[in-house]
């Protein structure tokens, strides 16, 4: 029976540990990001929603051979741009996932579909599928606080990574890393690393008994 893949949460964060208000080193980041050549990019819908835009005119080179599969939480069907995520050039392909309340989509639509949970998508449900329909080992979650939040409170995350700019972001609101997940956790420290530009690198393990 496959086990349940190894998810990993990586995320480019200021000193306070927001996630938006400053500009990310992505060269370094997506470089880092290959460390764990994943099987499955686990992003939420606010993400791709602000990328749309230019999602809509960017070039479309088609899907990438060998490339990992992009699952995107999709409860409320609010995404559109299936067929230009699919062609990005990143993904070898696309995946929705939707809950049963997911109010109906278009017809003639031909993004795949993974239906979990009622009312919201159950993301539990969700791994346990990508390991066993889709063979995923490794699930690399590329998304903001709400989606990495509820895989915190759920305990679904095997690895926190974070790339720590040194500045303070503009602006104010709650746009920390882990959303707006209240559940206290412990992790262990298993790697930094001292980067150029005052970048760290810092590798987490939830805690044994947390």
């Amino acid at each position: 029976m496959p086990k349940e893949p190894y998810v990993v949460a990586h995320v480019a964060v200021a000193l306070d540990g927001a996630t938006t208000g400053f500009a990310p080193d992505a060269a370094r980041y997506y470089e880092l990001a290959a460390t764990w050549n994943e099987d499955v990019t686990l992003t939420g819908a606010d993400t791709i929603l602000a990328q749309e835009p230019a999602l809509a005119s960017a070039p479309r080179p088609g899907s990438a051979d060998g490339g990992p599969l992009l699952a995107v939480v999709d409860g409320r069907g609010r995404v559109t741009e299936w067929e230009a995520l699919r062609e990005a050039g990143h993904w070898s392909d696309v995946l929705a996932l939707h809950a049963r309340d997911t109010p109906p989509r278009r017809a003639g639509r031909t993004v795949p579909e993974l239906v979990t949970g009622r009312e919201r998508v159950d993301l539990s449900a969700v791994l346990r599928a990508l390991g066993e329909r889709h063979g995923a080992r490794v699930v690399r979650v590329d998304s903001g606080g709400a989606l990495l939040g509820a895989l915190l409170e759920a305990s679904l995350l095997d690895e926190v990574s974070l790339l720590v700019h040194p500045c303070l972001p503009s602006g104010t609101g709650n746009r920390h890393w882990r959303g707006s997940a209240t559940t206290p956790a412990r992790f262990d420290l298993v790697g930094s690393r001292t980067l150029a530009d005052g970048l760290v690198w810092s590798r987490y393990r939830p805690a044994a008994g947390r």
